[in-house]
């Protein structure tokens, strides 16, 4: 394995542009907290493509290839931020190692294999063997509307001393946990992070302008979310490539008990949807007047949906 030092990493002037990157430079960036000469370093650990996102399992051979774009995509907006000066991705699958090294990232193949929190724990341990002076802030791998800016906004709001965090969309779990150099993260990342995280002594970074690095993808409406924000080029580019030709119809009615109910054509025409057709798409809601994306069998009066999902969600038979 080649060793990993600071000449691993991709000069900034040699990195890929992402979403939302706007001028300026790393050195006259100064950010409120510690204030690192060689700039944040920042930990992305990343599962197998093949063995992340289950709950967008309905995608069937898609859900892999979303699951490495949400990556590249995190990643690429990250060494474009100015605060940021390297990236350290903890994940052992050969592909998606050479994808994010391409893109300028060191990867860690040695990581553990031991969950979520021990990655965290590897990828700082090797920040700072590597870079000592660097302060350390950890992201999760799902982030594909993640802007530069607002990743500034938040290591710049991050106290000089002690721990730091910012909450998820949902307002549950963490986005984003920091600390200065040297300092232990203590990392407690799963369903209910956010109130751990704060027990634990960690400052709540409390700003409301920063959507994108609150916005993880989980669910069909975590992309539908992400992308009202704008997704990144290689998330962009995969589901615009799996959308050829969609049929898009309005939710008209919706019983939570049976998953089933119907939808409107555009022409007005109604068709029903029976539960298989709604579990295949990966919902779990449904709201009358939503739009939708789907497929259809059958002719005349037998004619009915057999696929429904939101309109940014692809189908997976379309790939």
């Amino acid at each position: 394995m080649t060793p990993m030092t600071e000449d691993t990493v991709r000069p900034a002037a040699d990195r890929p542009s992402a979403p939302g990157a706007g001028p300026g430079s790393r050195s006259e960036l100064r950010q409120d907290g510690a204030a690192a000469s060689s700039g944040w370093t920042m930990v992305v650990p990343l599962k197998p493509p093949g063995e992340g996102k289950s709950r967008l399992a309905a995608l069937g051979g898609l859900r892999p290839r979303l699951a490495l774009a949400f990556a590249l995509d995190t990643v690429a907006a990250a060494l474009a931020c100015p605060a940021v000066g390297r990236v350290l991705v903890v994940g052992r699958d050969p592909r998606a190692a050479s994808a994010l090294r391409a893109l300028g990232a060191t990867v860690l193949d040695d990581e553990p294999g031991d969950g979520l929190n021990q990655a965290f724990l590897h990828g700082t341990a090797a920040a700072h063997r590597l870079h000592p002076r660097s302060p350390v802030a950890t992201l999760c791998a799902d982030l594909p509307a993640l802007r530069p800016a607002e990743l500034a906004r938040v290591l710049a709001a991050v106290p000089p001393h002690g721990r730091a965090f910012l909450a998820d969309a949902l307002g549950t779990g963490t986005a984003l946990l920091a600390a200065p150099a040297g300092a232990p993260l203590r990392p407690s990342f799963g369903p209910g992070s956010r109130e751990r995280h704060a027990a634990g002594g960690a400052t709540e970074i409390r700003l409301l302008d920063v959507p994108s690095v609150r916005q993880d993808v989980d669910t069909p409406e975590d992309l539908a979310a992400a992308h009202e924000l704008g997704l990144g080029p290689a998330t962009d580019a995969l589901l615009r490539r799996s959308m050829l030709l969609p049929m898009q119809a309005t939710a008209f009615s919706f019983d939570p008990t049976t998953r089933s109910g119907s939808v409107l054509l555009d022409d007005g025409t109604p068709l029903p949807f029976d539960a298989p057709a709604f579990d295949a798409g990966g919902l779990r809601l449904l709201r009358p007047g939503q739009r939708l994306r789907i497929r259809t069998a059958g002719e005349g009066p037998a004619r009915r949906v057999v696929f429904l999902t939101l309109p940014t969600f692809p189908d997976p038979e379309s790939v």
